[in-house]
């Protein structure tokens, strides 16, 4: 391995807790460096329905821990969302907040762990380092086998009037500590397991083929690949299937360590407009985009595609970018995710304006190997309005 041609740094979680049962953990594991006394939890519909919330304010309150909870954290949270829970509790204290849920549960719970200790606005903090003090500390505990969010240091927010998602990127955004419990993943739908199942994925192969590239993010993503590819199909057609559901959600989780090392790049940069503008959920986005800026970035990447067409198992003739393009289509087919934008309302006329805003993400686009052009973006997007 030649020396790396740039500096990088990594940062994670201190704690993470894994394996099926290990949400049971979560009254012993809590060894922080303050006494807690009142939690926040926060969470969404379907983990109360399973039972998980409950298991969460038992083992809390077990410990003398008064617990508050938000049980209505929206998809794809809102600038306004977020503001309207943290006026919730503007004059509460709390000692500990935890996320529980999928991605959205799991970003608004860091976001509303800087602004209960911040004066600033959630738009405040938009971009990188715009967090000035640490937050409440955090638990994050992952119901999907997506976002990776568990251990990342970003959160996203969708900003309707602007018809965009941006990122908050702060090492205050960090957990104190990470519960990866498959148990949690078992009744996810079929739909929800291949749309985060491929934005894992998505997380992975960018970070890989990212200009931000380094050593420590290229091992989470290969390893990320490695899981994934030979998991997403087995755990979609049986959300029973334990092992593969544990090997999901530590492939998300790797993915999420390899973007906090390197950054995604175009796809995701492209998927922002269409959840910000068209409620498109950002795992679809990203799946639909997935193979052709792939396409589009071979000419640079090749010899990366290469590598990851060897981390996903493909042999022969196929252990190229051709062959790592040519599987994720045919996973988006066995996983029946749609491939035609007017399914969800986008038209032609819509394109221009979709490209626009994609440019606006220049932390993103500035990592894809390939520069694009404004012209490029819209072609992308035309491929899928056949």
């Amino acid at each position: 391995m030649t020396a790396s041609s740039q500096t990088y740094q990594f940062q994670t979680a201190p704690q993470i807790i894994g394996g099926a049962g290990a949400l049971g953990r979560l009254g012993e594991a809590l060894r922080l460096d303050i006494p807690v006394r009142n939690a926040l939890v926060m969470s969404q519909p379907s983990m109360f329905k399973q039972g998980f919330v409950t298991q969460v304010q038992s083992q809390l309150e077990k410990r003398g821990i008064v617990c508050a909870v938000i049980r209505d954290v929206m998809p794809e949270p809102t600038a306004d969302h977020i503001r309207d829970l943290c006026g919730r509790f503007r004059d509460s204290r709390f000692d500990l907040i935890v996320g529980l849920g999928g991605g959205s549960a799991l970003d608004v719970a860091k976001l509303i762990s800087v602004l209960l200790t911040n004066e600033q606005d959630v738009e405040e903090m938009l971009g990188v380092d715009k967090v000035e003090k640490p937050g409440i500390p955090t638990v994050l505990i992952p119901s999907t086998a997506g976002t990776g969010s568990e251990v990342t240091p970003n959160a996203i927010v969708t900003l309707p009037d602007q018809e965009l998602k941006i990122g908050v990127v702060s090492r205050y955004l960090l957990p104190r500590l990470v519960i990866l419990d498959p148990l949690l993943t078992r009744e996810l739908p079929h739909h929800h397991t291949a749309a985060t199942g491929m934005d894992a994925f998505t997380h992975a192969i960018e970070s890989y083929i990212s200009n931000k590239a380094n050593p420590i993010s290229d091992t989470f993503a290969l390893e990320s690949i490695r899981l994934i590819s030979r998991n997403i199909l087995a755990a979609y057609r049986d959300g029973g299937d334990m092992a593969a559901r544990e090997r999901m959600l530590l492939g998300s989780m790797y993915g999420g360590m390899a973007l906090t090392g390197s950054g995604t790049a175009a796809v995701h940069a492209l998927a922002y407009p269409l959840g910000g503008k068209f409620n498109i959920p950002h795992g679809v986005a990203n799946s639909m985009l997935l193979p052709h800026v792939m396409d589009f970035n071979k000419a640079e990447a090749g010899e990366r595609l290469r590598d990851v067409a060897e981390a996903m198992g493909l042999e022969g003739a196929s252990r190229n970018a051709e062959g790592v393009i040519r599987q994720i289509e045919q996973w988006t087919r066995e996983l029946a995710i749609p491939q035609d934008l007017r399914t969800f309302g986008v038209s032609g006329e819509d394109v221009p304006a979709l490209a626009q805003a994609a440019m606006k993400v220049t932390r993103l686009m500035q990592n894809n190997p390939r520069a694009m052009t404004v012209e490029d973006v819209e072609a992308v997007y035309r491929l899928l309005l056949p």
